[in-house]
């Protein structure tokens, strides 16, 4: 008898490894696993019944929440200066250009998140490429033009109102934006990487030479900018020697606010270049082989400037921070003091 019992219970037994090795093996809840082979010869069991592991890049997350940032905080700038009618002027034309910019230049971030993990199209991924060169092309364009604008309003400070200005503000931002267009067109119009991978650069579809013509267009603008600015100090130190003569002496006041200037000009420069020129460079000596992780690293401080840009040239402004107290309060109150600054206040 024991000795059938036995037998019974090999048999069954038998029975059972016949059943797990034509299903898969079993781990202790039931769920049939898969074996996988590793590179040292020897097997590995891996799960099969759950669903596959969608994987996304955390540097794309990253610049999903950045561009976020960036389109709420620009979409606030832009929605007080449409409704505000006294904040007409070329300063704030400008300004209201530079928020447009980077508010799209957000928006183009979170689409490619989106385009990227849920809709994969070559011809979606192209236009969102587009999309994305030709918002920060604005971007920067529109904080080249705010610099013409401030040396404009200090070097020719009594004709500044002039019509004259008005239409040298409207070309800048015909010519700012009818390049960031053309720019953001080309990848689409047929100047990618998609039938020839070789061609590739760091950042795809576009190519090499495409990415070289973009970096180039923005050391040239940096290159303007930074002289532009040494002239504005100089303008800036010009005018305060001119008041130490009249009054015989530099007072403290005029000292610190010449002072103040001068290195609020230094930030907004330093600034532009801190972001920027890491990924202009990268964009010139990187390659297609190198590890992604370089091309997220220069590109993602590049994106925090589109999120400086409204704090530096829009929050700071008092006209604007009226115009929010307005808007966010429904009045008001006398009690907090706004100075109107000109183009000229930095």
């Amino acid at each position: 008898l024991a000795a059938s019992r036995a037998a019974l219970m090999r048999s069954a037994a038998h029975l059972a490894s016949a059943e797990m090795n034509e299903s898969g093996s079993l781990n202790g809840t039931g769920v049939p696993l898969a074996r996988i082979q590793t590179s040292d010869g020897n097997s590995s069991l891996e799960l099969s019944s759950q669903l596959p592991v969608f994987a996304i890049n955390p540097w794309d997350v990253v610049l999903c929440i950045s561009g976020t940032i960036i389109a709420c905080e620009n979409a606030i700038v832009v929605a007080i200066i449409f409704y505000t009618p006294t904040l007409r002027t070329p300063m704030f034309v400008l300004i209201g250009s530079l928020a447009t910019a980077d508010l799209l230049a957000g928006v183009g971030l979170i689409l490619n998140f989106v385009f990227q993990y849920v809709i994969q199209s070559e011809t979606i991924s192209l236009i969102t490429v587009g999309f994305l060169v030709a918002s920060f092309t604005a971007s920067v364009s529109s904080l080249l033009a705010i610099t013409v604008d401030r040396y404009l309003s200090l070097y020719n400070a009594l004709t500044y109102y002039s019509e004259k200005t008005v239409l040298c503000i409207h070309m800048m931002l015909i010519v700012t934006w009818g390049v960031s267009l053309c720019l953001g067109l080309l990848p689409v119009l047929g100047w990618n990487c998609l039938d020839d991978y070789s061609s590739c650069s760091i950042v795809k579809p576009l190519t090499k030479s495409n990415l070289t013509l973009l970096s180039a267009s923005f050391f040239l603008v940096f290159i303007i900018m930074l002289h532009l600015y040494i002239k504005i100090c100089k303008i800036v130190c010009r005018h305060a020697h001119q008041i130490a003569l009249q009054q015989h002496f530099l007072t403290a006041s005029h000292y610190v606010a010449t002072k103040k200037g001068v290195s609020t000009l230094a930030i907004i420069i330093g600034t532009f270049g801190a972001s920027w020129l890491p990924f202009a460079i990268y964009c010139v000596v990187g390659d297609l082989d190198y590890p992604s992780v370089y091309t997220y690293a220069t590109l993602l401080p590049a994106t925090y400037n589109s999120m400086i840009n409204p704090i530096i040239y829009a929050y700071r402004n008092q006209e604007i921070q009226r115009a929010m107290w307005v808007l966010f309060c429904g009045c008001f109150q006398s009690k907090v003091s706004f100075r109107s600054r000109s183009p000229s206040d930095v």
